[in-house]
């Protein structure tokens, strides 16, 4: 389902291994073209995969009825399905919407019943309609405030009915929303160097949790990301938790339970969470992420949040690699990704 348009288009070798695994997140992404034949196809149609020399790839029908094809009829690629009219109909809605929607009436509104609907739309969106409103309302209310505006402006931007509802909904963003647009300002961040098997480390953390893990960074570095924070050199009361810390980053794949206190867009947040959840020793491409996060066009932008990712191995950015299956870059080096990801694999 081709629900996005603003991201870079996949390569060719990137749409026949789509098409060899008959991945259905790619419908709607492009056309598979089958010259032997005289039809074109969805990526995902259950049809015996033809050779590749026979094959081209096209961005919509009318492409590939200009190439002379037509249509298959076992997976109907011309016609938009139901599911598809009505996920792309919510989403209509859920955008020009000043309040958030219940579920039954998005339901009601596409036919189905509020079970399957939820279904479809989870399964092409990544989030479920409630989730995916929270991060649309998240998304308005960050914009607003990052171009300036006041928290007030930002809950009535965002459609929150009140502003306690703006408060409790980012919570677990971490900092507040004037932190937000403020670098940090008001806010204490307690930091230490921890000597690790990979190099010198910098750990950073609020009362709330870790805000900050890099390799071979300084104070400095940490004044860029946080400029209006107070910064201490971290106390005995935060012993405990970088020694924490610590442990995870020699056995990576560890620490799920470390606190975390982190800013970023609905996007963003998206990804990150999109990365603790691959398991640890595998991997993923960034179109593979992206797919996951229901965008298969998308990997120019999850690369964008991997980058935006100030907290190293317990978000596990290592574990995205180059479509071709090289290690890709890693801001610390491909020596400690390289590391990160055979300790995670031995163990």
């Amino acid at each position: 389902m081709n629900l996005h348009s603003s991201s870079p288009p996949l390569t060719d070798e990137d749409r026949w291994r789509i098409v060899r695994a008959r991945d259905r997140r790619y419908d709607g992404a492009f056309l598979t073209g089958v010259h032997s034949t005289g039809i074109y196809c969805r990526p995902s149609c259950p049809a015996r995969t033809p050779l590749r020399r026979n094959v081209r790839f096209y961005a919509d029908a009318a492409a590939a009825e200009a190439a002379g094809l037509r249509p298959c009829k076992r997976c109907a690629p011309d016609r938009q399905s139901r599911d598809e009219a009505a996920v792309l109909a919510a989403l209509a809605l859920l955008r020009e919407a000043e309040e958030a929607i219940p579920l039954d009436q998005l339901a009601r509104h596409s036919g189905y019943s509020p079970t399957h609907f939820q279904r479809i739309f989870t399964r092409a969106i990544g989030l479920s309609p409630a989730a995916y409103q929270r991060a649309l309302r998240r998304e308005r209310a960050g914009a607003a405030l990052e171009s300036g505006g006041s928290v007030t402006e930002a809950i009535y931007s965002g459609g929150y009915g009140a502003a306690s509802r703006f408060y409790e909904d980012r919570k677990d963003i971490g900092m507040t929303a004037g932190e937000w647009r403020d670098g940090g300002r008001g806010r204490t961040i307690h930091w230490a160097f921890v000597s690790t098997t990979m190099g010198e480390m910098l750990v950073a953390a609020t009362d709330r949790g870790v805000c900050c893990l890099s390799f071979g960074e300084s104070e400095p570095d940490l004044r860029r990301r946080f400029p209006n924070a107070e910064l201490v050199e971290g106390g005995e009361e935060f012993r405990a938790l970088f020694e924490q810390v610590a442990a995870a980053v020699e056995t990576p794949g560890t620490g799920a339970d470390i606190p975390l206190d982190v800013k970023g867009t609905a996007f963003q947040q998206r990804v990150w969470q999109a990365l603790r959840e691959i398991p640890a020793g595998e991997t993923r491409s960034y179109g593979q992420l992206a797919a996951a996060l229901g965008n298969p066009k998308a990997s120019r932008a999850v690369g964008g949040a991997n980058g935006a990712n100030n907290i190293a191995v317990l978000i596990p950015c290592h574990r995205v690699i180059a479509a071709d299956g090289g290690l890709g870059g890693y801001a610390y080096g491909t020596t400690i990704k390289s590391e990160l990801l055979r300790r995670e694999r031995r163990s």
